[in-house]
């Protein structure tokens, strides 16, 4: 009877599990189907990097720009553009460019990554619902597949009930760093040149360019 009890129980938790995977899922795959479906998008979002074993608390306020694989993003002093074979990262206090392969490119910094950063790599869950703002949204967890290989552990996606669209990311690496995302602003099929997304020296004159 105990071992008949004991799994009831297992099958309760695991019919549980997979009934969230699977709402979660549902969710995401919205999204990204509604991502795919556009040409272009502009975002703009508020992001807080907080370490507590560092001392780190730093807020700034950025954009992104993306058109297919290019993209373009910029991030208090820091602007980030690929044109979908390279990617320039500009620091402004330095003065440098530094050159890398576009596959290289920080998920916390490149805008499309950052809005589809659920589709390759990671199981999901679905938390439970709640409001942001006014508004009724849905936590997911998504948490590595392969958590030796990822600098994440644990990434919450707040998305929106009414619109099924992205409005809060938290990220939070091995290394006890949590990086939190509020998209404020959602522009989709925004028409832009493919010129913003090709780094141009004369519009940084006196930087050194410095090459991975």
């Amino acid at each position: 009877m105990k071992n008949l009890t004991l799994l009831s129980i297992c099958f309760f938790l695991f019919s549980t599990s997979m009934a969230q995977t699977s709402k979660s899922q549902v969710i995401l795959d919205k999204l990204s189907g509604s991502m795919k479906k556009l040409s272009t998008f502009y975002v703009e979002f508020n992001a807080n990097i907080k370490n507590t074993s560092t001392g780190v608390n730093e807020s700034e306020k950025g954009k992104g720009w993306v058109k297919g694989d290019k993209y373009y993003a910029t991030y208090g002093e820091i602007t980030l553009l690929s044109n979908g074979v390279k990617t320039w990262t500009v620091i402004n206090e330095e003065k440098s460019v530094y050159v890398s392969d576009a596959n290289d490119g920080e998920e916390s910094m490149n805008p499309k990554k950052l809005m589809t950063i659920w589709e390759s790599g990671f199981k999901n869950t679905y938390e439970k619902s709640d409001v942001l703002n006014g508004e009724n949204i849905h936590i997911i967890k998504l948490y590595p597949k392969q958590p030796d290989n990822a600098d994440y552990h644990t990434i919450l996606l707040y998305v929106s009930v009414r619109t099924s669209e992205l409005k809060k990311v938290i990220m939070k690496t091995n290394d006890g760093t949590i990086m939190t995302y509020h998209l404020t602003k959602f522009i989709s099929n925004k028409e832009i040149a493919d010129s913003k997304f090709s780094f141009n020296k004369a519009q940084y004159p006196g930087y050194t360019v410095i090459r991975d």
